[in-house]
């Protein structure tokens, strides 16, 4: 029948029988019996709802060049939460058009004016939006800056590992994942350099200056940073992405104006804008014959498939994470010129994501099996009812926590807790008797009761290790769902953690090469031959 739209401050005459939601980032202290039954549940069931028009979106944001520059436009949802507020938009669309009144509490003056514009919906007085525009914008200025520091600074310090790269080489960049070594191995391309003796490997932009250049001591690694003009770089204090007013048109103007100034307050155009730079006058100089790289379609990587392209470089990424229903930047879909921004060949990690992105519009002649270097085939007595509960934590924080206020409400008598936390975002624990932190992952830990995760391939392990395994559902956001169309785990809720917990029992058997293939090193080497 209706929607009340109100900010936080402005909750005085409203009904308290009726139900109500909090859209995310909006504290409230209202009860919380009468919250939206099933909320997180329907805001999942909502986003899966957007991804078309996400996709639609993207592509008409892409086409300016500085809208290639952001994450928005990509579809990516681990790096921005314009899908997000789509989602909300759509979940707060369905509830006007139902038949009951529902109080819509939100402090985001974007969102909130959003939500405002659809029929149903009976709002108050709008939060200010020229305050929330200042900050995010000195926010972005400040930021900006301490990035073009830093980043001119690390382009000094990386230039000496320019020496460890030749003409023609053979190469992989990568992330500066702290399992990376000087022995020849690598934490997405395991041991690829030891049966190539000849492939080099170039460090990310995101990298740490210091772990580049101790990994640099191998004589084939080297820093992205050293092909990068410090000059160049302070230039980025003034990086931004600025939209053409045909951006704003459409039915989600507001969420549009807010991924602007979101990405704005921050550094990730610059940052992006940098690694093109870098990666682009390694391309230029170098002019190597193959690079391979862990491919997930983000902004750099299009670019990097663009000046191969322009090159004669042969470009080929590997599919080397999950996927699942809620990876949508993974499809060309969103790419402003279509598969010219995509590898010339995509050497996926195993069947079920191979098959997924056929759906999503990439070409199956671009694409080939080379096996999987991150997730190996594991075996062993890895179920015991009476173990702990394995917490794999999520790399984003607001995750994590609700995971970790979970747990706190599942505990009992004789449950014990084991802690997992993300390598490259590891969170503070507070540990206890029953909850402690554990260096091990799911292949390391036999004897475990239960897998509890947010994100990531965590969840994946758990059923591949015949382990019962559940995934985080919060009210406030989306904790993605990346797991194969033959595989699913159990949603549960802060409250609802302890009841899964009690009436566990193992999921059906998931056969490992339905997910994976072992690593094919003959594929390997010959995509990577010269």
């Amino acid at each position: 029948m209706m929607v009340v739209l109100r900010h936080a401050g402005d909750l005085s005459g409203i009904d308290e029988r009726i139900h109500w939601l909090a859209i995310t980032g909006t504290v409230t202290t209202l009860d919380k019996a009468r919250q939206l039954p099933r909320l997180g549940e329907r805001l999942e069931t909502a986003f899966d709802g957007i991804r078309e028009d996400w996709w639609a979106l993207g592509h008409k944001l892409g086409q300016t060049p500085s809208g290639r520059l952001a994450h928005a436009p990509t579809a990516a949802a681990y790096n921005c939460d314009l899908g997000l507020m789509m989602a909300w938009t759509r979940l707060v669309e369905n509830i006007a058009a139902g038949p009951d009144t529902c109080l819509v509490v939100c402090d985001d003056p974007w969102v909130f004016r959003q939500l405002s514009n659809i029929d149903g919906v009976t709002a108050g007085s709008s939060p200010g939006l020229f305050a929330a525009s200042l900050k995010w914008m000195l926010r972005g200025f400040l930021a900006r800056t301490r990035f073009a520091v830093r980043a001119a600074l690390a382009s000094l310090m990386l230039r000496s590992t320019r020496k460890n790269i030749g003409n023609g080489d053979a190469s992989i960049i990568v992330y500066g994942h702290p399992d990376s070594n000087t022995d020849g191995h690598d934490a997405y391309f395991g041991p690829l350099m030891k049966e190539i003796p000849d492939l080099k490997r170039l460090m990310h932009t995101d990298a740490d200056v210091g772990f580049t250049q101790c990994l640099a001591a191998d004589g084939r690694t080297a820093g992205l940073h050293g092909w990068g003009s410090p000059l160049f770089a302070l230039g980025y204090i003034f990086q931004r992405w600025k939209p053409v007013a045909e951006d704003f048109a459409g039915v989600f103007s507001w969420l549009v104006r807010r991924a602007v100034a979101k990405e704005n307050a921050t550094a990730a155009i610059a940052s992006n804008s940098w690694q093109i730079h870098c990666q682009d006058r390694w391309l230029n100089k170098q002019c190597p014959a193959i690079v391979v790289w862990p491919w997930e379609n983000h902004p750099w990587e299009r670019a990097l498939c663009r000046t191969a392209r322009q090159l004669a470089i042969t470009a080929k990424g590997y599919q080397h994470a999950v996927v699942g229903p809620h990876q949508f930047n993974a499809s060309p879909a969103t790419n402003p010129d279509g598969l010219e921004s995509v590898p010339d060949k995509v050497i996926c990690s195993g069947p079920a994501y191979h098959h997924q992105l056929i759906d999503w519009g990439v070409p199956v002649e671009r694409m080939c099996i080379g096996g999987a270097f991150r997730i190996a085939r594991f075996d062993g007595e890895y179920y015991d009812a009476n173990g702990p509960v394995f917490v794999a934590t999520s790399s984003i924080d607001e995750i994590t926590n609700e995971m970790m206020r979970a747990v706190e409400n599942a505990r009992q008598p004789g449950r014990t807790f084991v802690v997992k936390t993300h390598p490259l975002y590891p969170q503070e624990i507070t540990e206890s008797k029953d909850v402690q932190r554990t260096p091990h992952t799911i292949p390391e830990s036999l004897g475990i009761s239960a897998v509890f995760y947010g994100t990531g391939t965590s969840g994946l392990e758990g059923l591949l290790a015949g382990v019962p395994t559940f995934r985080i559902r919060p009210d406030d956001r989306v904790a993605l769902d990346v797991l194969p169309d033959c595989a699913s785990s159990i949603a549960v809720t802060v409250d609802s953690l302890n009841e899964a917990l009690n009436n566990a029992v193992p999921p059906p058997y998931l056969d490992w090469n339905a997910v994976y293939a072992p690593v094919d090193m003959d594929v390997w080497k010959k995509e990577l031959s010269i």
